[in-house]
C-alpha cells in the first residue's frame, strides 16, 4: 500500500479542478486533508474568519459525504504537519501555491523541512489562471499596466478545469481533530454575525450555482448592467474565489463558453478575471503593493493617517453625510460585501475627499468583507487613491453625487440601505442598527448627518494637494 497523502487546504476549499487533491489521489494511497489554524488565520479580519468558518464547514459536509474527513489542528503549520505525518506515516504533503510574501516564506520553509526530512513535498497551481512567474513583458519583466497584460493573456490557451475525483480514498484509521465550533471562528463578529449570515451562501455547491446563475441569466447584460448597484447585474464569486470554493479556470471557461453563444457581455466578465490575476501579478513582483505606497513618490502625499480621526470614524460607520457612501459602507456591514462600484467611490471619497490613507479604508475592508482577498484589497485601494498602478494621465476623483445620477438614478440603493429620515425605513436599512456595535449608540431615529466637507471643497483640496506634490 503506497503511503498518506496529506492535502494541506488553505484557500483551496474545493473537490473539484483542484490540481494538488487529484495528484495526491493519482498516487494511489489514502487522501488525508487537513486544515491548519495558523497565524494566517488568526490574523484574518473578523468578517474573514467568519466567512472562513462557513467555508470549512460546508466543506467538511461535502467530504463526509464521501465517505472522508477534514482534519483540523492548530499551532505552526510545519509543526502541525510533522506531527500529521508522524502520527499517520503520511510521506507526502501536497498544497495549493498562495503569492503573498508571508505564505510564500512559511511555504518556503515548510518544503525545504519535508524534504530534508525525506518527505515529498509539492506546491501546485489553481488559485490563478497564470502563474505570475509564466507571464512577462517583451522586455522579460513584470506587467505594471493592466490593459497590456490583457491583451497578452487573453487568446492564452487555458486548460480545461478537473473533474472531482469519483473517490478519495480514505485511510484506515483517523488522526484526532479538533473541532470548528472550538475554534470559534465566528466570535470576533459579535451581534453582527447572524445578520451578515443570512446574506452568505458558502461552499462549493453555492458557488457553482451562483456561476451557472450568472451564465444563465446575467453574464448578456454584465457589460452594461454591473455599475448599477441596486441591481442584480454582477456574478457574486468573489467571496468564492476568495477561499478557493470555485476555480478562476472554471470562470474562466464559463466565460468563454457564454462568448462562444454571443452573449456580449462576455468579453467584459473575461476581463474582470484576468483584472484579479492583475493583482496576484502585482503582489507577486511587487509584494510592497500590501504595506507601502506601489508609487514611492506618493511617500509625501499629505495624508491624515489616523485611523481614529472624526473623518475616519464616521467613514467607518456610514455617516458622513453623503447618502451614496454611507449606503455602500452599510451594505458592507450588513451583508459583508460591497458592489464593486460603490467600493471605488467609496475608496476615492475616503482618500480625496477626506484626505485620509488609503491603508485606513484598506484595513477596515480587511474586516468588514466576507470576500476580502489580500491581492485585491491592496491593488483596488492603491488604484482609488491615486499611489497604484493607474493608466490615466490624471488624478481621477469620483464625485459621488454625480455618480448616484448615473447609476442609482431612482435612489433605491441608497433607500436599500439609509434609514434616518425614511417615513418607512427598509428592513435592510435597519438591519445595519442591529449588526453594528452597541457602542457606537447609533440608532434610525437620528438625524440623518450633514456633510463631513463639501464636495466641491474636498475636490479642490485634494487638487491641490496633488499639484503640490507634483511640484
Amino acid at each position: 500500500m503506497t503511503n498518506p497523502t496529506l492535502l494541506w487546504l488553505r484557500r483551496d476549499l474545493r473537490l473539484s479542478d483542484h490540481p494538488a487533491l487529484s495528484a495526491a489521489v493519482a498516487r494511489g494511497g489514502p487522501v488525508i486533508a487537513v486544515f491548519i489554524h495558523d497565524g494566517g488565520v488568526s490574523g484574518l479580519g473578523a468578517a474573514p474568519r467568519f466567512r472562513l468558518g462557513l467555508g470549512l464547514a460546508a466543506l467538511q459536509g461535502e467530504l463526509e459525504s464521501r465517505g472522508q474527513r477534514l482534519i483540523l489542528r492548530r499551532g505552526p503549520a510545519r509543526e502541525v504537519l510533522e506531527e500529521l505525518i508522524a502520527e499517520t506515516g503520511a510521506d507526502a504533503v501536497y498544497w495549493s501555491r498562495l503569492y503573498d510574501p508571508e505564505a510564500i516564506d512559511r511555504d518556503s520553509r515548510i518544503k525545504s523541512a519535508l524534504k530534508e526530512a525525506g518527505v515529498e513535498a509539492q506546491s501546485f497551481a489553481g488559485h490563478v489562471l497564470f502563474e505570475p512567474w509564466d507571464v512577462q513583458t517583451g522586455q522579460g519583466s513584470y506587467y505594471k499596466v493592466y490593459s497590456p497584460m490583457w491583451r497578452a493573456v487573453k487568446d492564452r490557451e487555458i486548460a480545461a478545469p478537473l473533474h472531482t475525483p469519483e473517490k478519495i480514498p480514505a485511510p484506515e484509521s483517523w488522526p484526532e481533530s479538533e473541532t470548528l465550533q472550538s475554534w470559534q471562528l465566528d466570535f470576533a463578529m459579535r451581534r453582527g454575525g447572524p445578520v451578515v449570515a443570512k446574506h452568505v451562501a458558502a461552499g462549493e455547491a453555492a458557488a457553482q450555482q451562483a456561476l451557472a446563475t450568472f451564465a444563465q441569466r446575467r453574464i448578456e447584460s454584465y457589460g452594461t448592467r454591473r455599475d448599477f448597484p441596486a441591481e442584480a447585474a454582477t456574478s457574486d464569486l468573489s467571496q468564492h474565489l476568495s477561499l478557493g470554493e470555485i476555480s478562476p479556470r472554471q470562470c474562466w471557461h464559463a466565460g468563454l463558453r457564454a462568448r462562444e453563444a454571443g452573449k456580449t457581455g462576455a468579453e467584459t466578465f473575461l476581463k474582470e478575471v484576468v483584472w484579479r490575476e492583475f493583482a496576484y501579478h502585482l503582489m507577486y513582483h511587487t509584494p510592497q503593493i500590501l504595506t507601502e505606497n506601489w508609487r514611492s513618490e506618493w511617500n509625501d502625499f499629505p495624508w491624515n493617517e489616523d485611523a481614529g480621526s472624526a473623518e475616519a470614524q464616521a467613514w467607518q460607520k456610514g455617516r458622513t453625510g453623503v447618502p451614496f457612501v454611507d449606503a455602500a459602507m452599510r451594505e458592507m456591514f450588513v451583508t459583508g460585501r460591497m458592489h464593486n462600484r460603490a467600493r471605488m467611490i467609496c475608496a476615492s471619497y475616503l482618500t480625496k475627499h477626506l484626505m485620509c490613507h488609503w491603508s485606513i479604508g484598506a484595513e477596515w475592508f480587511r474586516d468588514c468583507l466576507v470576500d476580502w482577498d489580500p491581492a485585491s484589497n491592496a491593488m483596488g485601494w492603491q488604484w482609488a487613491a491615486g499611489c497604484g498602478p493607474d493608466a490615466a494621465p490624471y488624478f481621477r476623483v469620483f464625485n459621488p453625487e454625480t455618480q448616484a445620477e448615473k447609476f442609482d438614478r431612482g435612489g433605491l440603493y441608497r433607500q436599500r440601505w439609509i434609514a434616518e429620515g425614511a417615513e418607512a425605513p427598509s428592513e435592510t436599512s435597519l438591519s445595519y442598527f442591529d449588526a453594528i456595535p452597541k457602542t457606537w449608540g447609533l440608532s434610525p431615529q437620528d438625524p440623518y448627518p450633514a456633510p463631513l466637507i463639501g464636495l466641491k471643497e474636498g475636490r479642490e483640496r485634494a487638487l491641490e494637494a496633488y499639484a503640490a506634490l507634483k511640484r
